[in-house]
């Protein structure tokens, strides 16, 4: 079973999946595409439901994906994500990143993509991921940087937002400002040819603002995360609701933009 050693902010709402289900090999780990080929075999940390997974399981294919998660729910959605996308190269377990039940040297690529901000020991759970990927593989990690987020026009609201995100995460034992700490980490853990990157995601389109306001209204109120924040004594439930009618009334604004950075590290074996 997981070792529990943070809790995840988020939680498995359909907010917080919605989110999820966007991600692909393309937006979401452009920088490991060039290292994946056919015949390899891979493990997916933190897979969520599975989209990155199955863009993955087609670039190895005939190779392996092993996909893991913390959660058995979130993993049957991975496992359905695979089946639809007809990626049968794929398998499933639960697995804690700081204690992967795997042999040394098993996999030449190990991928981890919005995990290390919301673990407990990243430098422990890089020191892992280097330890079952082979010689000669590598270690891709992303992450997004909150404190590092910006978006135009400013809105009231949004700023508390912000400022509520980083207390909740903390308080939940994660750094949401994982993105500029990824090569430090790395280096922590043992790592020496790194290749440290960067790269965001822009939501500005009518469409893509929509989406983006609403996931994060809905997730201010009805996710975990808005339990916790609640639960924990950071925000009440109006101020929850403020905030989400924040996120809403910035996306509706015809100029509306913003910006989620990242960043990102190859860790050579």
């Amino acid at each position: 079973m997981p070792e529990e050693t943070a809790v995840y902010t988020h939680g498995h709402h359909e907010s917080v999946l919605r989110s999820h289900r966007w991600r692909t090999a393309a937006n979401s780990a452009a920088y490991l595409i060039g290292e994946l080929r056919p015949g390899q075999a891979v493990l997916d940390v933190g897979c969520g439901p599975g989209t990155i997974t199955a863009d993955i399981a087609a670039l190895v294919a005939p190779g392996r994906v092993t996909a893991v998660d913390t959660s058995r729910d979130v993993l049957a959605r991975a496992a359905e994500t695979a089946g639809e996308r007809g990626a049968r190269n794929v398998e499933f377990a639960v697995a804690d990143v700081h204690s992967l039940d795997f042999p040394d040297d098993s996999f030449d690529v190990v991928h981890a993509h919005q995990v290390l901000q919301h673990v407990g020991d990243p430098v422990r759970a890089l020191r892992e991921m280097r330890r079952v990927c082979r010689p000669g593989g590598v270690v891709a990690a992303r992450d997004s940087d909150y404190a590092a987020m910006t978006w135009y026009p400013e809105v009231p609201g949004m700023r508390k937002w912000l400022d509520l995100y980083g207390r909740v995460a903390r308080a939940n034992g994660g750094e949401p400002d994982a993105g500029r700490r990824l090569l430090s980490w790395a280096r922590q853990a043992g790592f020496t040819g790194i290749t440290p990157t960067a790269a965001a995601w822009c939501f500005a389109t009518p469409q893509d603002r929509a989406w983006w306001s609403g996931l994060w209204a809905d997730r201010t109120t009805a996710s975990g995360y808005a339990a916790l924040a609640v639960d924990g004594g950071h925000a009440s439930a109006a101020q929850l609701s403020a905030i989400a009618d924040a996120w809403r009334a910035w996306g509706e604004g015809p100029d509306a933009w913003f910006m989620v950075p990242h960043g990102e590290v190859l860790c050579r074996v």
